[in-house]
């Protein structure tokens, strides 16, 4: 499948002729701060960073963030696949916090800044002598985004936190498997932590809209399993009105039917989601079975539903006796709602994957390597983000931030390094 190629010249995607002063990019001239590890607030802050924002990720300088040694390691060594990826387009300056002179030039570092990401467990960065109300006295416009496993408040504020376990509290990984079986993981067992970094993004951005027309920052306080338990469509009112708890369906839905996965005839999966009378009127036509959305069978939502194990094995039937192919063929000749479960392999190869440029090549310079990473998201027709870079190597912009942002000496920054501060 081709891929789009990230150039490394800044040319306007658009080919205009616009001045050199006029920023490309919606966030151009925010400084961001990334002092968080794995992925949930880094995520937000690579959102940023994708979008014009100038992303420091702040980085213990023994070892650094633990995303670095997270998944699959490259061919090289070194740090892997999933850093490259999740710390595109930012610069890492290694700092110990913990230390003196690290708070020193941390607090620095956000009175130069607009926006700092933390995903501490809750108290942290107050022990440290860096928490809200210390860095909003010096910088009274930041906005600080602040995840945690349960959030900054409630009995549970000082457990750990991770997606898996997000998934757990939020209801998901309940209602993830087959009926009365073990629960499985839903998906990614990473989601948890992507869903709170869009939730934090969406955050920052907001507050920075207030930022401007007031002048004041504020916090933002995103809990893991909330993100999750947003996802809950009608669970709560269910409950709440008639006591309903959903449990595990496997692979189809009982609000709909049939809305789940079929195996074809060359052990593949296919996908329906027959949501509507019409719907199923056209997958009923792609089976050469029309009189299945007749009134005295299953044409009515509600019949369906009452009869959904047989409606469910028809389709089954109907799925078993074809290739992925020929069920796909029918079901486009008569609109029917249906799509193929593709594994990566598949997306690869996928012609929308191509027409949508969701695949992109970059360059890494520091390990002279050629990577594929998804695309930027959300798409702007005006101003559409870009993968400048990939994941740093440790410090590899530490000396450069303190010198040309904070002003530091050569010398004081050797001494800095001998001490191991940097």
């Amino acid at each position: 499948m081709a891929v789009q190629r990230k150039q490394k010249e800044k040319a306007d995607v658009r080919g205009d002729s616009k001045s050199v002063t006029e920023p490309r990019l919606p966030l151009s001239g925010i400084r961001v701060i990334d002092v968080a590890t794995f992925i949930a607030a880094p995520y937000a802050a690579g959102i940023m960073g994708e979008f014009g924002a100038d992303v420091l990720k702040v980085e213990h300088p023994l070892g650094g963030d633990p995303c670095r040694t997270f998944g699959t390691a490259t061919k090289r060594g070194g740090d892997t696949l999933a850093w490259l990826s999740e710390a595109r387009n930012k610069k890492s300056v290694t700092v110990d916090l913990r230390t003196p002179d690290g708070a020193a030039i941390f607090k620095k570092l956000v009175t130069e800044s607009d926006v700092l990401c933390e995903n501490f467990r809750p108290g942290t960065l107050e022990k440290w002598g860096l928490g809200w109300e210390v860095l909003h006295e010096l910088n009274p416009g930041l906005i600080m985004l602040r995840i945690s496993g349960y959030g900054q408040t409630g009995p549970y504020r000082d457990r750990p936190g991770f997606a898996r376990i997000a998934h757990a509290v939020g209801g998901l990984a309940y209602l993830a498997g087959m009926p009365r079986e073990t629960p499985v993981t839903p998906g990614s067992t990473t989601l948890g932590d992507y869903l709170t970094g869009l939730y934090g993004a969406i955050g920052i951005l907001l507050a920075l809209r207030y930022k401007e027309k007031t002048g004041k920052g504020q916090y933002i306080d995103a809990a893991l399993y909330e993100s999750i338990f947003r996802l809950s469509d009608e669970m709560a009112p269910a409950y709440a009105a008639y006591g309903t708890v959903r449990e595990r369906t496997g692979p189809h839905n009982p609000i709909a039917c049939p809305l789940g996965h079929f195996r074809t005839k060359d052990d593949k999966w296919v996908a329906f989601a027959c949501t509507t009378d019409k719907l199923f009127e056209a997958l009923a036509q792609a089976m050469d079975r029309p009189e299945l959305a007749s009134d005295s069978l299953y044409g009515r939502h509600q019949k369906r539903l009452e009869s959904r194990h047989d409606v469910n094995d028809v389709v089954s039937a109907w799925c078993g006796s074809l290739t992925r192919d020929e069920v796909e063929a029918k079901c486009y000749a008569t609109g029917a709602p249906y799509a193929p479960l593709d594994n990566i392999a598949d997306m690869f190869a996928n012609r929308q994957f191509h027409a949508r440029r969701n695949l992109v090549a970059v360059d890494d310079e520091n390990l002279g390597e050629t990577f594929i990473l998804p695309c930027t998201l959300p798409r702007l027709s005006e101003t559409p983000g870009e993968i400048n870079s990939l994941g740093p190597a440790l410090g590899q912009h530490t000396d450069e931030v303190l010198q040309d942002l904070l002003g530091m000496s050569p010398t004081e920054i050797k001494r800095l390094h001998d001490s191991r501060v940097i």
